[in-house]
């Protein structure tokens, strides 16, 4: 079969990385088309791809209006611009891979996934920890009985001090109406992943958070509005020189440092963080997105769940304890450990690489292309496991999360099937 003719919208981060993918993968798919409004992104994109120019549009609604030249369109847009290409795209024939999380509202993740059934189409949703090999390995130790019958799980995701200061601070994703709120943005992953794990649906949750500290009021005193300008910024461990200085150091170009800059140099840096929003002060912007929240779950059977998501952690991978009626499992991104109750043994395991992993997130970036354009190829919804059914159920228990911190109550779900026990 030809590979799958894919047309990128939005060459950011997550765009870039899944076209990085694609390149390495020249028999599964090619890039043959984005969409992207920043000249130096899209021909950044473009040109590694080999996309001709006149397929380089600066706005989706472009190549939407033209006769359909792709397979799949990836929607790597920002978050508030999510709905209206893959509604389009979704009308004119494209199968559809949508970039975490589906859109701002109930209503409008729910209208992106009716409009890909009413089309006939595959849409698979960016929950890229699925795919990880890492996940594989959690869950076949599960269904093998290992630690018996699930009865709860702590799972904390640690943004960490710099990563959330660059993204949910200064960058795109610091106020909720602009992309969204904290736990949609950033922690859907991690509530659709518990989900999975678990394999049983929730019944009723709660959570609270708030923005405590990047605000006004907790700046030191004479703090200016700028990094650049400040004289208290060789000893803020929030530093925009300190924090992008060490990537440049490390001979650094992609991310965080092509967010501030297509084309990073140690004078096209600094020039960013003084003319750009990276630049600012975290304590001087304009953000109000909480800078960590807990969530507490039931799910059905009756086992219990906690997520913590947090600013104030070394960046660093996810850690997860489960626990069950004969031992319990513990996961540090890197490795998963298990206890035997009966033997008291401790077991160690690393997961295998999966065929087709990598571009980031353990590779589960590269196991969510896999899946979609298996399926694509195949003609096989039920090989895109994140299919958008699936991906609106967690999206759904994220915005009750939300209703339970902002309202200050026990939220309860809606009954549905009860998944895959664990």
């Amino acid at each position: 079969m030809a590979p799958i003719r894919v047309l990128v919208v939005g060459a950011g981060s997550r765009g870039s990385a899944y076209a990085a993918w694609i390149r390495e993968h020249p028999g599964i798919a090619r890039v043959v088309a984005v969409a992207e409004p920043r000249p130096a992104y899209r021909d950044r994109l473009a040109d590694a791809c080999g996309v001709p120019h006149e397929a380089r549009f600066s706005d989706w609604r472009e190549a939407a209006a033209l006769p359909r030249t792709a397979d799949a369109a990836l929607v790597c847009t920002l978050d508030d611009a999510h709905l209206e290409p893959a509604l389009a795209f979704a009308a004119s024939g494209h199968h559809l891979m949508v970039e975490k999380p589906l859109a701002q509202t109930p209503a409008d993740c729910t209208a992106i996934v009716e409009a890909a059934q009413r089309a006939g189409v595959l849409l698979s949703v960016g929950h890229v920890l699925r795919h990880a090999p890492y996940t594989r390995l959690v869950t076949s130790l599960l269904e093998a009985g290992r630690i018996g019958r699930v009865t709860g799980i702590d799972h904390i995701e640690p943004v960490g001090f710099w990563h959330h200061a660059h993204s949910y601070v200064r960058g795109n994703w610091r106020r909720a109406a602009d992309a969204a709120p904290m736990l949609l943005a950033k922690s859907c992953h991690d509530l659709d992943w518990i989900r999975y794990v678990v394999g049983r649906e929730p019944t009723a949750v709660s959570s609270f958070g708030s923005l405590r500290h990047f605000r006004p009021e907790e700046a030191p005193e004479g703090a200016a509005e700028r990094c650049t300008e400040c004289p208290v910024e060789p000893e803020c461990a929030y530093s925009a020189p300190r924090i992008y200085g060490r990537f440049l150091e490390k001979g650094g170009t992609g991310w965080p440092l092509d967010v501030l800059t297509p084309e990073p140099t140690a004078e096209s840096v600094a020039e960013a963080l003084r003319t750009g929003p990276y630049g600012r002060c975290v304590y001087h912007c304009d953000n109000d997105v909480v800078d960590r929240q807990v969530v507490a779950l039931e799910f059905a059977g009756g086992a219990t769940g906690t997520f913590t998501m947090t600013a104030f952690t070394q960046a660093g991978h996810r850690r997860t304890t489960l626990f069950g009626t004969d031992g319990e499992l513990y996961c540090d991104g890197d490795t998963v450990t298990v206890y035997d109750f009966l033997t008291r043994t401790t077991e160690t395991l690393k997961p295998e690489s999966a065929e087709g992993a990598g571009a980031g997130h353990g590779g589960g970036d590269g196991g969510l292309l896999s899946a979609f354009f298996a399926g694509i190829a195949a003609d096989d919804p039920e090989l895109v496991e994140t299919s958008g059914e699936d991906a609106l159920r967690s999206h759904l228990l994220v915005f009750a999360a939300e209703r339970a911190r902002t309202e200050g109550r026990v939220v309860a779900l809606p009954e549905r099937g009860t998944g895959r026990e664990r």
